[in-house]
């Protein structure tokens, strides 16, 4: 049986260094354990459901990349490195241990860099959605919105019409946010976009099980870019997601929640028993 979703708290928690970053709490951390979920380009609140989902099951964090949102960035962070560094230090802080970072589009990046720098053994296993990262093999490449607009970035990123935004029915502040979050994207995405050509070659030394999975109509990350992904983990399962895009947990939540509650329990919990 399962709690009910619980109702987020806002708090921002001071990290070494002087960063600070702005996090929702989904339930309340009694454990010592939990789930960090990552959000990408589109900004936290493409995470909300579905960290609301997770937290019946378990205690969720989700922070807000310093930037994003309106939240203070500083200059000395402007890379997808410095974010999985800040967040190992944010796992640091909230004495987690045996977590799963979970991180969609550039947050999967970021949650593979993470597990590269855990040094403290604190995280169990990433769950990458429809993630980006190593560097595509032409003719695949990975779309970038700000060449894109909005209009068209909404068809590559969704198969169903009706989660597609209108731009036209969006109010100034509206668009203005989305401008500044898409801004920021560009800093930590960085130039080539939204991948680091040396990534893939490092993630033989990811040791936690991984689960990759990929919307079947991706047009920002395509299905062949998701399953080269996978292929670079020394322990990764692949799945993907029928009638969906870029945001699969967005689309077919219940297909994603059967995925990752199968991982867990298959791949995770094994894992975790004593040789």
């Amino acid at each position: 049986m399962t709690a009910p979703a619980s109702t987020p708290t806002t708090r921002t928690i001071d990290l070494p260094g002087g960063l600070a970053v702005t996090v929702q709490e989904f339930g309340d951390n009694t454990s010592g354990t939990g789930v960090l979920v990552l959000h990408g380009g589109a900004g936290p609140r493409s995470m909300a459901g579905f960290a609301a989902g997770l937290s019946q099951h378990a205690y969720v964090v989700v922070p807000t990349h310093p930037g994003f949102d309106g939240t203070p960035r500083p200059e000395s962070t402007d890379t997808v490195a410095d974010l999985a560094t800040a967040y190992l230090d944010l796992l640091d802080a909230l004495d987690l241990r045996g977590v799963m970072v979970a991180g969609s589009s550039v947050g999967g990046w970021i949650a593979a860099e993470m597990a590269l720098r855990d040094n403290a053994a604190r995280i169990s296993c990433l769950t990458l959605l429809a993630s980006t990262g190593i560097a595509p093999e032409p003719p695949v490449r990975i779309a970038d919105p700000a060449e894109l607009g909005p209009v068209k970035t909404g068809e590559l990123a969704f198969h169903n019409p009706q989660f597609r935004l209108d731009p036209a029915a969006l109010g100034p502040e509206q668009l203005a946010a989305m401008a500044a979050n898409q801004r920021t994207l560009a800093v930590y995405a960085g130039d080539p976009f939204c991948y680091d050509p040396k990534l893939q070659g490092r993630l033989h030394r990811v040791t936690v099980p991984v689960l990759v999975l990929a919307g079947e109509q991706d047009g920002i990350a395509p299905l062949a870019y998701e399953r080269s992904l996978a292929d670079s983990f020394p322990h990764a399962s692949f799945l993907p997601v029928a009638q969906a895009g870029h945001f699969p947990h967005i689309e077919q939540p219940a297909a994603v929640f059967a995925a990752i509650g199968d991982f867990v329990d298959t791949q995770v919990e094994r894992d975790r028993e004593p040789a």
